[in-house]
């Protein structure tokens, strides 16, 4: 059968709280809307028109039939249950879940645009890690297996998917956790960055991401500051915010030690998305302390032509590429201090770095994105296995 208009696809996303995965979700639904008869499969109601602000894409309520599992009077109330409960909030995606199995055979292709699910058919999925929805066996707790139980979760069904990655990282990941392959699609940057020339850009980092300890701004402030006492007077922007109640404590140790940097450390917290860009398009350089498995603060440094240091393990090396590892990836600290102080100590070496990352922006292109996702969705519908 060859996919045309009359094709029906079904796209699962959970939920929309902000962040990487949702971008994903919504340019995979704006590939599709045109060549498909689209659903979006999810918990609550969305509005379509705000999103299309935030991530930039064009969805049209006339194009894309939202189908939610709970009424719209009820979602701020799940919303912010989730936000307060583990238990709350997976009860809930799996509530979304066992409504979509009931309802996946009527469609041409289901499609997970959340990591690595049962549909109920053999469908696609496109996974940002491994074990997001489902858990092993025999290390989930009772309420986890519970809720597996309740939808007849299948590791065989999940397995037969075809599956797609937001990195090599990720897939490497998906091979040794779920032993099936994956294809690699690399997530769009979804807005355009107005990036000053490099003359007219500060002497400054970027450090983008939630406020929490795992993200490590501490760490890139005592590295930060190791560069400034070798004679390289850089500032430093930090921009972020999340982290709920669990990260109060450490937010308060990270705001004491911006306090004592303040003359160069710059906290800027839940910013709007076009302010964020400003400070994107206005930095020399970026800094991302923790391994990821893709980046997509890393993937926004490259398009706002700053020349980014990264850990020297996780899916920001691909963002990057291995030809510029020598030069802008870490393990440890005292070795980010160690190239941050080689780069910045030679311009013809920022301006070969600059002009080699230039070529890496095409990677990460909305048009890409949704070329490649278009074209998986085809082949799957002309050659689709039978559920």
């Amino acid at each position: 059968m060859l996919a045309s208009k009359q094709a029906q696809v079904v796209v699962w996303q959970p939920y929309f709280r902000g962040g990487g995965a949702e971008a994903v979700a919504l340019w995979i639904l704006e590939a599709l809307q045109d060549d498909f008869d689209v659903s979006l499969h999810t918990l609550a109601n969305v509005d379509l028109a705000k999103l299309n602000m935030m991530y930039g894409t064009h969805l049209s309520e006339e194009r894309i039939e939202v189908i939610s599992s709970i009424p719209r009077s009820l979602s701020g109330l799940a919303y912010s249950a989730m936000a307060k409960s583990e238990i709350i909030r997976m009860g809930l995606v799996y509530l979304t879940i066992h409504h979509l199995k009931k309802k996946s055979l009527q469609y041409d292709a289901a499609f997970s645009a959340f990591n690595a699910i049962d549909m109920g058919c053999v469908g696609l999925q496109y996974l940002h890690w491994v074990r997001v929805v489902e858990t092993s066996p025999e290390k989930a707790p009772l309420w986890y297996r519970a809720l597996m139980k309740w939808v007849d979760f299948s590791y065989e069904s999940l397995q037969d998917n075809v599956s797609i990655s937001n990195s090599c990282y990720t897939a490497d990941q998906v091979k040794k956790t779920y032993d099936m392959d994956s294809m690699v699609v690399y997530p769009p940057v979804v807005t355009d960055i107005d990036a000053l020339p490099w003359d007219k850009k500060e002497k400054a980092f970027l450090c983008s991401g939630r406020l929490v300890e795992a993200k490590s701004p501490h760490r890139v402030i005592n590295i930060l500051k190791a560069v400034r006492q070798k004679g390289f007077e850089v500032d430093l922007h930090i921009t972020g915010g999340g982290g709920g109640v669990y990260a109060n404590k450490y937010q308060r140790s990270l705001r004491k030690l911006i306090q004592e940097n303040s003359d160069w450390v710059h906290l800027h917290q839940d910013l709007p998305y076009a302010d964020y860009l400003k400070i994107v398009a206005k930095c020399r350089y970026g800094i991302h302390w923790k391994p990821e498995p893709f980046g997509i603060s890393v993937a926004e440094m490259v398009k706002g032509g700053m020349v980014p240091f990264v850990k020297s393990k996780g899916g920001q090396i691909e963002i990057i590429g291995d030809d510029h590892a020598e030069f802008l990836s870490f393990s440890k600290d005292d070795e980010a201090v160690q190239k941050i102080v080689k780069v910045l100590s030679g311009e013809k070496l920022q301006e070969s770095l600059r002009q080699s990352l230039e070529k890496r922006k095409k990677l990460f292109t909305t048009q890409r994105f949704t070329k490649q996702i278009r074209d998986i969705v085809y082949e799957f519908i002309e050659n689709k296995k039978v559920c």
